[in-house]
């Protein structure tokens, strides 16, 4: 097993620091136990499971570094690893932005493990593929889906005592569902750390119903629509507007949060009033570790409150440079929805288009942040509040700032990729032509 209690992981880095002579180390201990299932064409094509674990050691002399990594832990074994990462230092540059070991921290105690999910079995997973099989057969549709479930744990020591430890689990699913004459497509996600929040069941038949409904698309004219997008939607565009949250890019003039003439838009309006965007590793339904790579604490911040910019990450190189104290980049996102419905939002619009999701998602101008990407898996137009037919895909050219600045209205919230995204309906959403991919 590649699992290791926090006293066994404790031991296995107390055991490795023992044996160096740098300046400062800092050492990192992981390992992971996942599950999974694939299948394709209505049959499962393969299954599966994985162990993995590592140590990595970071030697410094100076502000030398050194890394190297092992996956034995026997006392020879760490000996040799810490010598080649001391060793590697020695032959290394100087860092310029190099920033010694934190002294011991203190950490909220995390909720990101679940033991049922630890717990899956083979047999469940091969009942989540029928799940999707079974019911797409029935209804001349062919699955393709994942199942990916795990358990996994770091742990992290360095020269300075300080000593970090999270156990975590995860469960992820996707599967797309094609009509079998080939011109409706379906698709849906989900990710949790409960397993016992995942309905295989509701998640195919979603999957199946986009499907059939969007057999024989009609193609309409590309313009700016009222658009109702869905989570996994508005996700894929928001979380290119989080890339964009760091303090070092914006203070450097190579951001959308650069301000024009110099500084940043920390303090702005940028978008509606109604957006407020935070992280919260201790949040239940979207829980993350408590603290980072460097072994910061990780806290509730907000980053976006009534539509202004609250803070900007900072690494503990800027902040030092910045005279600012440390702002960790958020390890998850939780953007605050409303309680309207889907179906709600779509009675509510005279003339739009529902969109599932977006891909294939590239960046046009960073200092705008203008994507352009494509819509795919279930994109229909509505009229008087009720869907009237499937379109084909459109692709766009728009801005999450852009975005959140024509918010109509928001939605229920659901978990996305780790992060809570609501529904919402935006106005004015550019699309600029059409595209034959079903």
């Amino acid at each position: 097993m590649a699992i290791y209690t926090e006293q066994e992981a404790r031991e296995i880095l107390e055991k490795a620091m023992s044996f160096s002579n740098a300046d400062a180390c800092v050492m990192y201990l992981s390992g992971s136990e996942s599950g999974n299932i694939r299948y394709a064409r209505n049959t499962v094509s393969t299954a599966g499971h994985q162990s993995n674990q590592s140590l990595q050691v970071v030697a410094n002399f100076g502000k030398k570094s050194g890394t190297a990594t092992i996956d034995e832990f026997d006392d020879e074994s760490l000996k040799s690893v810490v010598q080649r990462a001391e060793e590697l230092a020695q032959l290394s540059p100087e860092n310029p932005e190099f920033m010694d070991p934190l002294e011991p921290q203190t950490y909220d105690r995390p909720v990101n493990y679940v033991e049922a999910t630890e717990n899956i079995k083979p047999e469940y997973r091969a009942e989540v593929a029928a799940s999707s099989i079974q019911p797409a057969s029935e209804q001349e549709v062919t699955a393709a889906g994942f199942l990916d479930d795990g358990v996994s744990f770091r742990a992290m020591l360095n020269s300075k005592d300080l000593f970090a430890y999270d156990k975590s689990t995860n469960v992820d699913f996707t599967v797309t569902m094609r009509t079998n004459d080939g011109t409706g497509s379906g698709w849906v996600t989900r990710d949790y750390n409960d397993i016992s929040k995942f309905d295989p069941e509701e998640a195919a038949a979603i999957a199946i119903e986009k499907a059939v409904l969007s057999k024989k698309a009609r193609a309409i004219e590309p313009g700016r629509y009222t658009v109702i997008l869905e989570p996994a939607a508005a996700g894929d565009l928001l979380r290119n507007m989080y890339r964009s949250l760091g303090a070092r890019t914006a203070d450097e003039g190579r951001s959308f949060m650069s301000k024009e003439g110099g500084g940043t838009k920390l303090g702005e309006k940028i978008v509606d009033e109604r957006v407020n965007i935070w992280s919260d590793p201790l949040h239940p339904d979207v829980p993350t570790a408590t603290w980072n790579g460097d072994g910061l604490p990780l806290k509730k911040t907000s980053w976006l409150e009534n539509g202004v910019v609250k803070n900007l990450a900072y690494d503990r190189y800027w902040a030092s440079k910045s005279g600012v104290d440390p702002v960790p980049f958020p390890p998850n996102m939780i953007m605050e929805g409303g309680d309207m419905s889907r179906e709600e939002l779509i009675k509510s619009t005279k003339r739009g288009i529902l969109v599932t999701r977006f891909w294939y998602i590239r960046s046009v101008d960073p200092q705008t942040l203008l994507y352009t990407g494509l819509t795919r898996d279930g994109t229909f137009y509505i009229e008087n509040g009720e869907i009237k037919y499937p379109v084909k895909n459109f692709r766009f050219n728009e801005s999450p700032i852009i975005m959140l600045n024509n918010l109509e209205a928001l939605g229920e919230q659901v978990r996305v990729n780790g992060n809570l995204i609501p529904y919402m309906k935006i106005r004015d959403f550019t699309f600029t032509s059409l595209s034959d991919a079903v």
